[in-house]
């Protein structure tokens, strides 16, 4: 359903990569839960959980900032 918006504005880019990274961490959950018994599948999957936090994070960012920067005349909150 947001795959539609996976290139849309920051806003909507966002909702999508937080989706597509919840999705992603729930299957490695599961696939943790079915590890060995051991601690090591958790901590790879909080590894790459960060990683993909950190990640998404940066995009929308760098997405944001870019899309500030090319509207002229923008108004602050401070100023409506």
């Amino acid at each position: 359903m947001l795959w539609r918006h996976r290139d849309g504005d920051a806003n909507r880019r966002s909702v999508w990569i937080w989706s597509r990274n919840d999705a992603i961490g729930n299957v490695a959950v599961v696939a943790a839960a079915l590890g060995t018994g051991t601690s090591w599948p958790d901590i790879a999957v909080a590894a790459i959980l960060a990683g993909l936090g950190v990640s998404g994070g940066w995009q929308i960012v760098r997405q944001a900032r870019s899309e500030l920067r090319g509207l002229p005349g923008r108004r602050t909150h401070a100023a409506t």
